[in-house]
């Protein structure tokens, strides 16, 4: 422990992470306070001081990153949920402004053919073209969120904590969507089949691991200097959903149809 009470400095927490995760870089620390996920303060010479509550941060968003592969968008909002971070804006220290400012210029082509049939995703019309969805925005309070899914208050803290739903802030108030609810409607159906709210938990990963491919394959549009513009990273960033949630619903099918097919 440093000689300021409480805190820490950056070779100590490594010290103690290194613990339950050997490999783990000292870069890797500082990565994750470039990208939000772990507020240290700072002495008067500048030094980073960590209290344990940020080394609880940093262990739990290196598990998740790690373990679980969410991407770190997602981890980020996980931090917040459990309090372990606050909710502020993510202000890009001179080095990682710098480093982005350096990035090599990338291009991504959009796929010009395809051989099967895509789905359709509601995240893509608004998110690309900027057409207004049919169905209104709607928010549910707490309350209300549990009269319209029937869900009761254990298992929605149950699916809150595993990360089910995206709840938005609107001042001091929590509220859930209408995706919320469709989520706890079809979970719901799932616990009334005898499902285990841990197996329901790694569908969710799977989701947000094709997320985190989506988002591999099109960093690089999205970096300063690409010389593709916004609206065109949107385009393509949205093929490339289509792509994988094409290739995630033909393989589904198949193992499916094998399961099918031994069971009779």
């Amino acid at each position: 422990m440093s000689g300021t009470q409480g805190v820490m400095r950056i070779g100590e927490v490594h010290t103690q992470l290194r613990k339950d995760f050997p490999e783990i870089e000292l870069s890797k620390i500082r990565y994750y306070e470039d990208k939000g996920l772990v507020q240290p303060s700072r002495s008067r010479k500048g030094y980073r001081l960590y209290s344990q509550n940020d080394v609880d941060c940093l262990r739990e968003a290196i598990r998740l990153a790690q373990e679980e592969f969410v991407p770190l968008r997602v981890v980020r909002l996980r931090l917040i949920e459990q309090g372990l971070l606050k909710d502020v804006p993510v202000t890009p220290t001179p080095r990682q402004a710098a480093r982005e400012a350096t990035a090599s210029v990338v291009s991504i082509p959009a796929p010009k053919a395809v051989l099967a049939p895509r789905p359709e995703l509601k995240a893509v019309p608004s998110a690309v073209h900027g057409a207004a969805t049919d169905e209104p925005t709607e928010f549910y309070t707490i309350g209300e969120f549990l009269v319209a899914t029937g869900l009761d208050r254990t298992a929605f803290d149950h699916l809150r904590t595993l990360g089910f739903f995206a709840p938005v802030s609107r001042g001091r108030d929590v509220l859930y969507t209408r995706s919320d609810v469709r989520v706890a409607t079809s979970v719901s159906s799932l616990l009334r089949r005898g499902a285990d709210l841990r197996l329901l938990g790694s569908v969710r990963r799977i989701a947000e691991r094709e997320v985190a491919m989506v988002d591999d394959l099109t960093s690089a549009l999205r970096a300063k200097g690409s010389e593709v513009d916004a609206a065109g990273a949107r385009a393509i960033t949205a093929d490339v959903a289509r792509d994988v949630a094409a290739l995630r619903a033909e393989l589904y099918e198949r193992a499916m149809g094998e399961y099918l097919n031994h069971e009779t």
